[in-house]
């Protein structure tokens, strides 16, 4: 890539890692096909494939300036800040919870061990997780046991050892461009914004001059389908559709063909919610993988698991279970606005160390960005 060819990322460089590339031209109608039995041979089978012209995008990305440039100094500040108020306002009651637990203890004029058991205490049920709540109250107490100590080096610290575990994952998607397309499987439970998250992805993309086919993977909603149906509309993407309860493999199979066929650099898959515990669930989405290895042997390229903020520990067994069931390569986090519990994100990337992608906080497009371990520990520890 050329140097004035780096100056022009945006945020799309900034989430995906890659270089953008000219316009992209309208997605090509896909024939469909007989339809696929789910025991027989897999062979394409009818799929109801539609372009519909591209609404009008409601969010628009502002390039960033070149590194050099005055305009940078001037304009990157704010177009950060916006981001960074978004984030601050969404872990609102993750950082209260902390502050408060902090103001608590913080009172006296001398660090003691009590105190600093307390905090871990406060740190654990934050959903940071123990090793991290061992690794700052372990800080803390380096040169300043039996000293005085103000809450605002209590809060330094959290955000140093905070930011310390996040930036080894915070890593971009990244788009092997040697597959046409790229495959992307998108897993998690239900209600954790998979289908939400697929849309803002192809928004994403297609203003980045990608070309993008979307497989509504979730044939238990029709809600599901109808959803992705209506961001192939925005974003002028080709959906690969079948009938509510049809094979979720057999969906998946003809998706890669129509892919294929058309030339796309991305295929986005959805997936029904499945309980990480549902082991017949588990089963169908192995299958998946296994149908769509049949097309192509080094497909899915991505597999992201969406994981909603909300839930907590729970999410840790989420990521045990999906990461050994469907591969999981990278995490996107969502649902960061409003939950007191967003300091879980912490624990999981201290426990599995899985690239962190992409953060979500609101609904609209521009509130999944690229995941900032700074950002997000100053947003969590100052507040």
């Amino acid at each position: 890539m050329s140097a004035p060819e780096e100056k022009k990322r945006g945020l799309f460089g900034r989430l995906f890692g890659g270089a953008q590339t000219p316009a992209p031209q309208p997605a090509p109608e896909v024939e469909s096909k007989p339809e696929l039995k789910p025991e027989a041979k897999p062979e394409p089978a009818a799929a109801d494939v539609r372009v519909e012209p591209a609404a009008a995008a409601s969010v628009v990305v502002v390039e960033a300036p070149s590194p050099d440039s005055d305009a940078k100094a001037e304009t990157a500040p704010a177009q950060k800040g916006g981001w960074f108020s978004r984030l601050k306002a969404g872990l609102t009651k993750t950082s209260s919870k902390l502050s408060e637990g902090i103001t608590g203890l913080f009172t006296k004029s001398r660090l003691d061990i009590d105190t600093l058991d307390d905090l871990e205490d406060v740190l654990i049920q934050a959903d940071l997780g123990v090793e991290t709540a061992s690794r700052i109250t372990t800080t803390l107490s380096q040169g300043r046991y039996a000293k005085g100590i103000s809450q605002e080096d209590v809060r330094t610290v959290l955000a140093e050892e905070v930011e310390r575990v996040l930036v080894p994952v915070a890593k971009p998607l990244v788009l092997d461009t040697s597959h046409k397309p790229h495959v992307i499987l998108v897993v998690g439970v239900n209600g954790a914004g998979k289908t939400t998250t697929i849309g803002k992805l192809a928004q994403q993309f297609k203003r980045a001059g990608r070309s993008v086919m979307m497989a509504a993977g979730d044939t238990f909603r029709a809600a599901a389908i109808d959803q992705l149906k209506i961001w192939g509309e925005r974003t002028g993407s080709p959906v690969v559709a079948h009938k509510v309860g049809a094979d979720a493999a057999g969906l998946a199979f003809d998706a890669l063909k129509a892919a294929q066929e058309a030339k796309s650099d991305v295929l986005l898959i959805d997936t029904a919610g499945r309980l990480q515990n549902k082991q017949g669930l588990m089963d169908e989405l192995e299958k998946v993988v296994r149908v769509l290895r049949k097309i192509d042997p080094t497909a899915p390229h991505t597999v992201l698991l969406v994981l909603d903020a909300t839930t907590g520990q729970n999410a840790l067994s989420q990521v045990e279970v999906f990461k050994d069931r469907a591969g999981v390569t990278g995490l996107v986090m969502t649902k960061l606005d409003g939950t007191a519990r967003g300091g879980i994100l912490v624990a999981i990337s201290a426990r599995f160390g899985l690239p962190v992608h992409a953060v979500g906080v609101g609904e609209a497009a521009d509130d999944l960005q690229p995941f900032d371990p700074k950002e997000f520990a100053r947003a969590i520890a100052v507040g």
